[in-house]
């Protein structure tokens, strides 16, 4: 059966850090001529869909509108929405994250809140260490945006998420309830929204254990590829495999895959 619609990680695999990897821009463009349904979805919570919309034009990847986009801050939000409306939160991260939970009608505040939710931020001081773990110790629930521990750059790799919630893991002795890849609620949220068939959709990305198992896990075919975090050799050190490998979307055409 070919494949209809196409869910994308975009760290590592369209960009690397402020590069663009080789060939998305032409693969983007191969999915828009094939009129290909997809959606780019990112365990990064720093930026809105505005944003990334405007960092790949500027890029020069054209064609590509907001509804195209979903964040680990906007499915967070969702999830917070429909468990407590009208809720408050903590929250150490970006402002991407802030304004998805404003948009979802939820405070944001240190006095009490019902939640802690945490995301990657490049402003992460030993304040909001502090304040998380004292407010998650005094009975506020604990939520990651996503387990990844690094992020791919141009030249290398920095911390992410998963460091900065290990440290309150450690802390605390609690465990968060993270919303992003792997978690398939991260995976449903995307396929609704992508309006898709699951034994139609692709799921592509470059962590074997974040984009391939939640792919999998949510009944989708999976494409690794290698230009972010993970690399061939590791991928035998996974009790499961992706369906694709390629060295990166560049060389990804909508009729190979079926």
């Amino acid at each position: 059966m070919a494949i209809k619609n196409i869910i994308a990680d975009m760290d590592g695999v369209i960009y690397r850090g402020k590069s663009l990897v080789t060939g998305a821009a032409d693969f983007v463009k191969r999915l828009i001529a094939n009129d290909i349904g997809f959606l780019f979805l990112t365990n990064n919570s720093e930026q809105s869909a505005l944003d990334l919309k405007r960092k790949l034009e500027g890029m020069g990847v054209e064609g590509v509108e907001e509804k195209n986009f979903i964040t680990s801050a906007m499915a967070t939000a969702t999830f917070l929405k429909n468990q407590k409306p009208g809720g408050t939160a903590y929250v150490i991260g970006g402002g991407g994250l802030v304004n998805e939970l404003y948009k979802a009608g939820y405070s944001i505040t240190d006095h009490n809140p019902d939640y802690v939710v945490v995301g990657k931020t490049p402003q992460l001081n030993f304040s909001m260490l502090k304040k998380g773990t004292s407010l998650i110790m005094s009975g506020s629930k604990f939520i990651g945006t996503n387990p990844d521990v690094i992020d791919p750059l141009e030249d290398g790799f920095e911390p992410a998420c998963g460091a900065i919630l290990a440290s309150i893991q450690i802390a605390t002795g609690k465990k968060p309830y993270i919303i992003g890849k792997p978690n398939s609620l991260m995976m449903s949220i995307a396929v609704k929204q992508l309006g898709a068939q699951i034994d139609k959709t692709i799921m592509i990305g470059d962590r074997m254990d974040t984009d391939v198992v939640a792919g999998m896990e949510a009944g989708m075919k999976t494409c690794l590829v290698l230009s972010g975090v993970s690399a061939r050799e590791t991928i035998d050190e996974f009790p499961y495999r992706p369906d694709y490998v390629f060295n990166n979307v560049g060389e990804i055409y909508p009729d190979q895959l079926n």
